[in-house]
């Protein structure tokens, strides 16, 4: 039985292009009341046409507790990367304090090769007085 593995493709880059702290107020529940607003870019500058089929994010909160997030699509979408074609997308995480991020995202090469991208960990830092 063969097992495949799942490889990370030179030229395939996640980044983060911007972190927002937002204060939605009541809108948050009690026990989460800061919402981080994040804006992702994944480049393809390889040699081969990418699709994205899912994402997974560990958010590792102040307390050392840990949130595992996996699931299907992008923001409900399935993107197909052409060499040379990026895809942006923002979304959002609310915590009860700091957290650190770590996100990655999994799909399939043209070949039908399982790919997968990682994000650079980023903090999430709720500001204090005087920040």
């Amino acid at each position: 039985m063969s097992v495949s593995c799942s490889n990370e493709v030179p030229g395939l880059i996640a980044r983060l292009d911007k972190l927002c702290y937002h204060h939605c107020g009541c809108s948050l529940p009690v026990d989460k009341p800061h919402a981080f607003v994040y804006f992702i870019t994944i480049s393809n500058s390889s040699d081969r046409t990418i699709t994205l089929l899912g994402r997974k994010w560990v958010i590792e909160n102040k307390d050392g507790n840990q949130l595992v997030i996996e699931g299907d699509k992008i923001v409900g979408e399935t993107p197909r990367l052409a060499p040379g074609e990026q895809f942006s997308y923002n979304s959002m995480h609310v915590s009860s304090d700091d957290s650190i991020a770590r996100g990655s995202f999994h799909g399939m090469d043209e070949f039908g090769h399982k790919v997968h991208v990682i994000l650079p960990a980023f903090e999430m830092r709720v500001p204090r007085n005087g920040e």
